[in-house]
């Protein structure tokens, strides 16, 4: 009878919890509905921080799961299909460097999650995304308008150290032991600088160069290390024994998503994952189409994949 009494309480609390939630959601139904129709530049910006939230805990809750099957089943993250090793791509350069975007982002959400508890704090968190959205918040509380943006932003900053990568190049090819190569180079650079777009197969040519003095990453001058990271959006604030191992590990790590992208086939990516791959490796990707991002990384890969 006890038993009988605890089953038919715990039915009734379900039903009455069962109930609330309902009527919260139509009651916040109709204020979203509201706001859509009064205030729609406030209504952006509260729908955005609603799936920011949701979306944040989703990958919290994903990336999770792929930990938990890469200790259950013995895989390091080079045996993990391409989609489960990008996620995992920040996080585990987070287990090597703590500044890293994964890190970064769950730390910069933990106080906007706090301000976000008590009813109706939301309000100044949508404050917050309205005057500091790229300062104070991170990628899921942005419009889909300041993420191109912001995207733009960031590029631009990226696109300033260009010069200099390929400045660097040019006057270490003055040391080349090998004329004609030397030449090669120095032609390569004088094009990239005069706005040409070299071929994969002319860089290919070129690629023993980079294994050993002057241009193999350890024997790279400083300044042209710091420009390297500044490309890659690694800090160039560091001693340069930091920068070489911070750079090697962060160029092994975009080979393995490489490789993992090939096997699963350009033809298998969204749009939204075709724009991801091009903007880590290099291509502001923002305001191009799926077939312009498809035709880069077709070339990008022919080159990469290709090299020991």
């Amino acid at each position: 009878r006890s038993a009988l009494c605890c089953l038919s309480t715990k039915a009734g609390s379900r039903s009455i919890l069962a109930a609330l939630a309902s009527k919260a959601k139509h009651i916040n139904g109709r204020y979203e509905r509201f706001l859509e129709k009064t205030f729609p530049r406030f209504y952006v910006l509260y729908a955005t921080f609603t799936k920011g939230i949701q979306a944040l805990f989703l990958e919290v809750k994903e990336i999770r799961k792929i930990k938990s099957k890469m200790s259950h089943q013995r895989l390091s993250v080079q045996q993990l299909p391409y989609r489960e090793m990008e996620r995992l791509r920040q996080v585990r350069r987070g287990a090597r460097d703590a500044l890293r975007q994964f890190r970064r982002d769950v730390i910069k959400a933990i106080p906007i999650g706090i301000i976000a508890i008590p009813p109706f704090a939301n309000f100044l968190v949508i404050v917050l995304m309205y005057f500091f959205p790229r300062q104070l918040l991170i990628r899921y509380f942005w419009t889909p308008s300041q993420q191109v943006e912001f995207l733009d932003a960031y590029d631009a900053i990226r696109r300033d150290s260009y010069p200099d990568v390929v400045k660097s190049i040019a006057l270490a090819a003055r040391s080349l032991p090998e004329p004609q190569l030397q030449k090669r180079l120095q032609e390569l650079c004088a094009e990239v600088q005069r706005g040409s777009q070299p071929r994969v197969a002319e860089l290919y040519a070129v690629r023993s160069l980079f294994s050993g003095s002057p241009l193999g990453l350890n024997k790279l001058q400083v300044s042209h290390v710091r420009a390297l990271s500044q490309v890659l959006f690694l800090t160039p604030h560091l001693p340069a024994f930091f920068l070489r191992h911070r750079l090697r590990s962060h160029v092994l790590e975009i080979r393995h998503l490489d490789r993992a992208m090939l096997r699963l086939g350009l033809g298998q990516l969204s749009e939204e994952e075709l724009k991801a791959a091009c903007y880590l490796r290099g291509l502001n990707s923002t305001h191009l189409g799926m077939s312009e991002c498809r035709a880069w990384l077709e070339q990008w890969l022919g080159l990469s994949c290709k090299l020991q």
